[in-house]
């Protein structure tokens, strides 16, 4: 048990190491060269590089501005939250600001914006959810959104994190110009989208609800015909104040078309409710 412990110990650490890289790349070889600006600490890092380029003639690296933004929000998460929930978001922490450092930064996308907001999204979208598979994240604003909330409880998580990522967005369109601007509002999208199939499985299915007179018939049918499970659900109809038996089922997607020939043949007079099942875990379905 110790063993199995600890293997899968190593493999969150590996799976931040290669997330965080994804995500470097993402921010120095795609987003940098751009000026596109796409939220958070990395943002707020290409911000004062290329303010400090433009006005002091430094070169501030990218890695050591989300290092030092970071140190102060760790500091406060440690001292709220304790250190369990912060161990691997410091390693992730630390991860990025690493790759940041020791990643040559080519320009990837050679000026093309469209490419940047693609293939940007597509790199931090699946290095964002690598390290969200390992209960880890990288700090920066998520860590400030979830340490604000704890003061100002009348609002969620995901509402203050949308106001200080919407607010270095808007920082950057001050800086690089609205079409910079416009693109990284299309690469937030792309990495948003990418990282909730990951997460959530792309494997979806269809949750039915049948309400009939002959729950027996129907579920007997579902089950040889479909090789589904069936729950029956005593429902009661608040108008005819009866109690209904109500089946629920799940089945893949192509699925869907055969049951309700399934349930046409068996009670014509069922009435029957289809919904999307987003992430289905178990038998039949996907693994936990």
């Amino acid at each position: 048990m110790f063993f199995g412990l600890r293997k899968s110990c190593i493999k969150d650490y590996l799976e931040i190491t290669a997330g965080t890289c994804l995500m470097g790349i993402a921010v120095a070889s795609i987003y940098d060269p751009l000026g596109m600006v796409v939220g958070g600490f990395s943002g707020i890092a290409i911000l004062v590089k290329h303010i400090a380029e433009q006005n002091f003639y430094w070169n501030v690296p990218l890695w050591l501005t989300n290092l030092l933004l970071n140190i102060p929000v760790f500091g406060a998460g440690w001292h709220i939250k304790g250190f369990r929930y912060i161990k691997k978001t410091a390693f992730a922490t630390g991860m990025l600001s690493f790759w940041l450092w020791i990643l040559p930064h080519w320009n990837l996308a050679q000026g093309d914006y469209m490419l940047a907001a693609i293939y940007g999204g597509v790199f931090s979208g699946v290095g964002l959810a690598m390290v969200f598979l390992a209960h880890a994240s990288t700090g920066g604003t998520d860590m400030v959104a979830t340490l604000l909330q704890t003061r100002f409880r009348r609002y969620s998580i995901s509402q203050i994190l949308q106001v200080l990522d919407g607010a270095v967005v808007i920082g950057g369109i001050f800086l690089f110009g609205w079409r910079a601007g416009l693109y990284a509002v299309i690469a937030v999208f792309a990495a948003a989208g990418l990282t909730d199939m990951i997460l959530e499985g792309n494997k979806y299915a269809k949750a039915v609800f049948i309400i009939t007179e002959h729950a027996d018939e129907v579920s007997q049918a579902v089950m040889q015909k479909l090789h589904r499970g069936v729950t029956e659900i005593e429902a009661k109809g608040m108008y005819s104040n009866r109690m209904h038996p109500m089946l629920y089922c799940v089945v893949a997607k192509k699925q869907i078309v055969d049951l309700k020939q399934v349930i046409l043949e068996t009670d014509r007079e069922a009435f029957v409710i289809v919904t999307d099942a987003r992430e289905v875990l178990g038998e039949g379905f996907l693994e936990f």
